[in-house]
This record gives structure tokens, sequence and C-alpha cells, in this order.
């Protein structure tokens, strides 16, 4: 997923994290960092191509905002990966509490003088 992959970079996490709390314009962003416009530029590029940050023009400047529909994306993933690990481990509590209450547990969690023998 190439939003991902845009997401890695400390710096670009950094600019969605400014822009998600105002508009701001190349410079404004390249302001905020020790990097030069033209690594700022490339960063919001990289942004602009994951769909994680749009641009417009206003006069002859390009004002920067976050782009929402990218960030529902990065949401969607994270909740497909919330259900799939949450019932996961809903099956591990429900194998723990049978295993418990059978009194079937392997040495290493069973209380002392519990489970099987080594």
């Amino acid at each position: 997923m190439e939003v991902f992959a845009a997401l890695a970079d400390d710096t670009r996490r950094r600019i969605v994290e400014l822009l998600a709390r105002e508009e701001l314009l190349a410079g404004e962003v390249a302001a905020h960092f020790g990097s030069s416009r033209p690594a700022i530029s490339h960063h919001l590029k990289v942004l602009r191509e994951a769909g994680l940050v749009r641009s417009r023009v206003d006069a002859q400047r390009r004002v920067y905002s976050v782009d929402p529909a990218g960030l529902d994306a990065v949401e969607a993933w994270a909740a497909t990966q919330r259900r799939f690990w949450n019932a996961q481990l809903d099956r591990l509590a429900r194998r723990i509490e049978r295993d418990l209450a059978a009194g079937d547990l392997p040495p290493a969690v069973a209380p002392p003088g519990k489970g099987t023998a080594p």
C-alpha cells in the first residue's frame, strides 16, 4: 500500500500532522524543518501521490492540506487488522479459559502443583 510507504518516513509523518492542523504553503511547511525547500517539495509530492495530501492553487501559490480520503484508507486497513486480531485474541482467551477449567495447562503456565507433570 503506497500510503504506508509514504508514512514510513518521519518527515512525511510530521508533515501530515502539521497539515492536519491547518493548510500551509510549501514554504511554511519547509519552515518547520531543517531540510531544504526542494527536499520538502519532494516529500509533499510523495504524500500527494499517495493520496494523503492535496494541493490547490491560490494565485501563484500552492496551498497544501490533508486529504481525508487518504487517511480513510489507513483507517480501513487498521479496522480490518483490528477485527482480525480481536477475533484471534478472543479465540485464545476462550481456549485458555477452557484449559484452566479442565486443569489442563502446560507446565510453563500452570500454578505450582497443577497442570501436566514435566
